[in-house]
């Protein structure tokens, strides 16, 4: 598995196409993810991704989220809310403009989006 990014000089992304659902959510859970660049090898904990994270609109996940590995995550549309109940229920509400940060080890979530969102994440090991 190729875990280096390769020069990628500006291109149209498809945002049509090409989504799957993500490791960590329930298949057809609304939550879909678009890898643009890299590839993380987590058994051997080195590489770097970058990926598009999109929630349709009520799309929530029921549990936190652990990782090894650094995530830099910037909301870049819509609405999501962190730390919902299983049921959907509750948490802080985020929009546009907004970015986190987690050390590896960082428990998060769970999340949803009431009008649907799409993340723009890095996640890489240390040292990239």
């Amino acid at each position: 598995m190729p875990v280096n990014k390769v020069h990628d000089e500006f291109r149209a992304v498809d945002l049509n196409s090409g989504w799957e659902d993500p490791p960590g959510y329930a298949p057809g859970s609304g939550v879909q993810q678009k890898i643009i660049s890299g590839s993380l090898d987590e058994v051997n904990k080195r590489g770097t991704r970058t990926r598009l994270l999109k929630f349709d609109p009520g799309a929530f996940s029921t549990s936190t989220i652990v990782h090894d590995y650094w995530e830099e995550v910037y909301l870049l549309r819509g609405d999501l809310i962190v730390g919902n109940d299983a049921q959907g229920n509750g948490g802080r509400p985020f929009t546009g403009d907004t970015y986190a940060v987690r050390p590896p080890g960082a428990i998060h979530g769970p999340f949803k989006s009431a009008t649907g969102c799409t993340l723009l994440e890095i996640h890489y090991y240390d040292p990239v």
